[in-house]
């Protein structure tokens, strides 16, 4: 007899945690894809190369990096160092000023390189600086909508 493995961690599906992630936060999802941090957002210093997902909201602009670690980089951390933590980016739509998404438009050059599109979102800080996130966006990836956006080309 076969006994099943009640801590076995369950999986959702995509669709239930969009829908969790929309309850959690308030907002309609109007577009997502998978993205990287490129730079523009303090709290965030000197770190780069930060994959995540990209998601624009009902309220906002939203970026969200979930912390993964292998086997190999948990059996290898140092005593005493800090573990991943989540890293978010919210940016409420009344300080968004402009989006703009830069993508290549050669053919050629997107048949020979790796190049993923550019999103800038130009915001106001706290003090009303204008400021710029910039971002990789797989915008082929997931559910991007760019109609729903009113993005710049």
């Amino acid at each position: 007899m076969f006994l099943r493995n009640s801590s076995r961690k369950t999986t959702k599906s995509a669709d239930d945690f969009w829908r969790e992630y929309e309850e959690k936060t308030g907002e309609k999802i109007l577009a997502r894809c998978l993205g990287k941090y490129v730079s523009g957002w303090e709290e965030f210093g000197s770190l780069k190369d930060i994959w995540g997902l990209v998601i624009f909201t009902s309220g906002g602009f939203r970026f969200h990096h979930f912390p993964q670690q292998n086997w190999v980089e948990f059996m290898f951390r140092r005593t005493g160092s800090e573990e991943a933590k989540e890293k978010t980016i919210f940016i409420p739509n009344e300080m968004i000023v402009k989006k703009k998404l830069f993508e290549e438009s050669k053919w050629w050059k997107k048949l020979f390189s790796s190049y993923m599109p550019h999103l800038a979102i130009c915001y106001q800080d706290g003090a009303g600086n204008e400021r710029q996130l910039l971002l990789e966006a797989d915008s082929k990836s997931g559910d991007f909508d760019r109609s729903k956006l009113n993005l710049e080309n």
